[in-house]
Formats: C-alpha cells, sequence, structure tokens
C-alpha cells in the first residue's frame, strides 16, 4: 500500500511538473510573440491580472479555500516574489532579442548555479563532480556567448542573470519548507508581478524614455498603449499559462522528490526548439547546439547525483575498495 502511494505521488508529480514546463513554454512564446508591439510590464501586469483572477476563482477554492492565503512567511513570500520578478523580467528582456531555444538553454544553468549557491548560502556540500558538471555549464554558456567573435551576443548576459534569480527563488523556497500550499506561493508571486509592473508602468508608461535605451531595453521603456483585439485571446492565453504553470510546477516539487522533479524540468528543451522552429523559424546553428548540449548536459547530470544522494543509505557496513 506505501508503495502504490509512493508511486501515485510520483506519477502524478511527473504529470505536473511536465503540464507546468507545457505552460510555461508557451508562455514563453507569446511573451516573445507580442514583444514587438508591447511594453514588457504592461504585458507582465495584464497576465498577472488575468493569472491571480484564475488564481482566486478556480485554484485556491480548490487547493482548500482562501484559508490557504493566511501565512506567516508573508517576508519570504514578498522575497520570493521579487526574485521571481527579476528573473522573468531579464528572461523575457533576453527573449525579445534573441532565439528561444537559446534564451531557454542558457537559463537552464540555474540549476548548477543552485548547487553552488547551495554551498556558500546553506553550507551545503558538493564533490568534484558535481562542480566538474557546474565548470562544463559555465563554459557551454561561454561557447553560446562568442566572446571575441563576431556573433558576440550580449543578450545572452539577461538569460543568465534570469537564471540566477531563479536560483536565488529556489534556495529562498528550501528556507520556507513544506509550510506553504501551490496556490499560496503562486497566489502572492502574481500579487508582486502586479506591484512591480504596475510601479514601472507609472513611471515609464508613457514612453518618455522610448527610443533613448536603442534596440536592447525598447522592450522595458515602450510607452504602453491600448492592446488590439486581435491579441486579446493572445493575452488571455498568457493569464492562463502563468497562472497553471505557477501552480503545477510548484505542486510537482510539493508532492513528489526534487530528483524526479528536476530532470523534467529539461521538457522545455525541445519544447522551446519545436515552437522556435514553428512560430519564429528559428533553428540553433553549430555552435548553439554545442553550448545548449554542454549546459543541458550538466543540469542533468546534477540533477541523477543530486537524486543518488537523497536516496536512503544501506544499513549494512560499508566495506573498503
Amino acid at each position: 500500500m506505501t508503495k502504490d502511494i509512493s508511486d501515485n505521488r510520483i506519477g502524478l508529480g511527473a504529470i505536473s511538473a511536465l503540464l507546468g514546463v507545457l505552460f510555461f513554454s508557451i508562455n514563453d512564446a507569446a511573451i516573445k510573440f507580442l514583444s514587438g508591439d508591447y511594453a514588457l510590464h504592461q504585458i507582465v501586469l495584464i497576465r498577472s491580472i488575468i493569472a491571480i483572477i484564475l488564481l482566486l476563482v478556480v485554484i485556491v477554492p480548490l487547493d482548500g479555500g482562501f484559508r490557504v492565503l493566511r501565512t506567516r512567511r508573508l517576508g519570504m513570500h514578498v522575497l520570493r516574489g521579487f526574485c521571481v520578478v527579476f528573473a522573468n523580467m531579464t528572461f523575457f528582456l533576453g527573449l525579445s532579442l534573441m532565439p528561444l531555444a537559446e534564451a531557454v538553454a542558457v537559463f537552464f544553468i540555474s540549476p548548477l548555479l543552485i548547487t553552488a549557491l547551495s554551498v556558500l548560502i546553506l553550507g551545503e556540500k558538493a564533490g568534484p563532480r558535481r562542480w566538474g558538471a557546474v565548470v562544463a555549464g559555465l563554459i557551454g554558456v561561454l561557447i553560446m556567448l562568442r566572446p571575441g567573435a563576431a556573433g558576440f551576443q550580449v543578450a545572452l548576459l539577461f538569460p543568465l542573470a534570469a537564471a540566477l534569480g531563479y536560483a536565488f527563488l529556489h534556495i529562498l523556497t528550501r528556507r520556507i519548507g513544506g509550510t506553504e500550499s501551490a496556490a499560496t506561493m503562486s497566489v502572492y508571486i502574481q500579487i508582486t508581478f502586479i506591484f512591480v509592473s504596475g510601479a514601472i508602468g507609472l513611471g515609464l508608461g508613457n514612453g518618455q524614455l522610448s527610443g533613448q535605451g536603442g534596440e536592447m531595453f525598447e522592450f522595458v521603456l515602450r510607452g504602453w498603449i491600448w492592446p488590439d483585439s486581435g491579441d486579446y485571446p493572445l493575452l488571455v492565453l498568457l493569464g492562463i499559462c502563468s497562472a497553471l504553470g505557477g501552480f503545477f510546477i510548484s505542486q510537482a516539487y510539493r508532492i513528489s522528490e526534487a530528483s524526479v522533479i528536476a530532470p523534467l524540468e529539461y521538457a522545455a528543451m525541445p519544447m522551446a526548439i519545436l515552437l522556435g522552429l514553428l512560430v519564429f523559424g528559428e533553428w540553433p546553428d553549430l555552435v548553439a547546439w554545442a553550448g545548449m548540449i554542454l549546459i543541458v548536459g550538466a543540469g542533468v547530470f546534477v540533477a541523477w547525483r543530486e537524486g543518488r544522494a537523497s536516496r536512503p543509505q544501506p544499513s549494512f557496513p560499508r566495506t573498503r575498495r
């Protein structure tokens, strides 16, 4: 019976993770599609308003009711929210300037950064193999950056910064532990999105700085406009994907082991390649493929090593080799 329950939790966790990755992948492609017409903070505000309505009307009542929103860890939720906002804003900024698959690949340096930060901040230990994987992943990023070459991509620094923000998010999540529900975490993140994007909109929404930051920062400095009616379905889809993606990925990590869920997040890589090809006509070149393989391979190795390390050790005495 215990094994059946454990297997069910693993299965449900895996399904939740894949659903979360699917919704986030659609979200990324939709934001990239809209990035040429709207300001980033306007898109995020509209998306978060739709997402929080969906969460409060559907998800929260199904996850225990509004009592789950009560928390004694409000400060941690706010801090996590700012980490997510930073990670999203920098990632989407990079996404507007570069191919979808390459942005996603660089972002996947985050598990390796989590390993490094866990040692530095939480005092956890990492062996030479994990540190080797971290170095391999960083080499993959350098290959994709192409320093000194004509194809050097400064835009890749944005998803790299996003990965750092995402790594800090997971460090904070480990501090919170298992006391908060998936709905609680999702709602407070959307509230932070609304607060930050609304504040940026008040400062920059009239477009007074538009055109002064060059192509790289136009996505942030562009003024707000009334959305075209043809974009309404896509904006609604963004809100739905944001709400469901955040809920399902949080649920996955709540009900199943991180060692099972973390490798499944790499399903975003083939999804990004497919969406990049179908929607934007993008296909990575050989240099990008080399960097992506190093980054993803290193990340999967770290997830596998953490999974082995988290398994219960046998009770019989060890023998020397």
